[in-house]
């Protein structure tokens, strides 16, 4: 494996760009592949099943183009493909859950909130989480229907965005939640919003910080960080229509890039 190599990352559609950006700014010289599997998303409503076969022939994908490593950019592809793909693939991959641990740190109330798609919450990894971690606190599960949808049309602050977050995260304050993991990388774009309704006293937990940490240490292990000082490159694809995708990305990655195609052979099991 060349150290040269780019790193792969992919997510169910845009909210991966929310760990790119973390892996950016921990990674100034490497070349980075993001997929977003624009067709199929959001994951969070999919079977296990469906989940995994997208991950596998994403990750095929990358690997195709050389990924030294590939960064599951999405909680619920986690949960649901993360031991096939390291079976299946020689490179190191790395995957995202839920912070629990973290957060049992931060509260002071002994609730924690985790607001997730109903296919992190429902997946075996996650209730291995909350047996290993989640003893000790009172731990509310929300699944938010719609916000991933929110987040893929760059509807931030709107009305609908608004009102979703607002519906979602008011009953779990009133049952005395003080702290929130956002349990879906698709919600630390939403997280202004998020601070507006909860308000100050209220911590916010994402988890995307440690992923950067995390690559690091495996890509250091493998002798695999890029010895070139020049700055990295981006490169994107999207199974879903490129026109469509394109000026999402670009407003959540605030400049304007190129979104390429995925090609045919990688869209199997939706007849693209």
């Amino acid at each position: 494996m060349n150290a040269s190599f780019p790193i792969g990352i992919f997510d169910s559609g845009v909210g991966g760009l929310s760990v790119l950006r973390e892996i950016r700014t921990a990674f100034a010289s490497e070349d980075l592949l993001y997929v977003a599997d624009s067709a199929c998303v959001p994951y969070g409503d999919k079977s296990p099943q469906f989940v995994e076969a997208r991950s596998v022939a994403i990750a095929e994908f990358l690997v195709d183009r050389k990924a030294k490593a590939i960064v599951v950019a999405c909680n619920t592809a986690t949960g649901a493909a993360i031991t096939t793909l390291r079976s299946r693939f020689s490179v190191p991959i790395v995957g995202i859950e839920p912070a629990v641990k973290p957060a049992m740190g931060k509260t002071a109330s002994g609730v924690v909130a985790v607001l997730a798609t109903s296919g992190t919450l429902s997946s075996d990894k996650f209730a291995k989480l909350l047996a290993r971690f989640g003893g000790d606190v009172d731990i509310l599960i929300q699944p938010c229907a719609g916000l991933v949808e929110q987040v893929e049309a760059g509807e931030l602050d709107g009305e609908k965005a608004r009102a979703l977050t607002a519906k979602y995260l008011l009953p779990l304050l009133e049952r005395g939640a003080d702290t929130i993991i956002l349990g879906c990388t698709h919600y630390p774009f939403l997280a202004p919003l998020i601070r507006e309704i909860a308000g100050p006293k209220v911590s916010i937990v994402d988890p995307n910080a440690a992923i950067a940490h995390e690559l690091r240490r495996r890509l250091e292990n493998n002798d695999l960080l890029s010895p070139d000082p020049r700055p990295g490159t981006e490169r994107f694809w999207t199974s879903g229509a490129p026109d469509a995708v394109k000026p999402v990305i670009s407003k959540l990655w605030n400049a304007d890039v190129d979104v390429r195609r995925l090609p045919k052979r990688y869209c199997r099991l939706f007849g693209l």
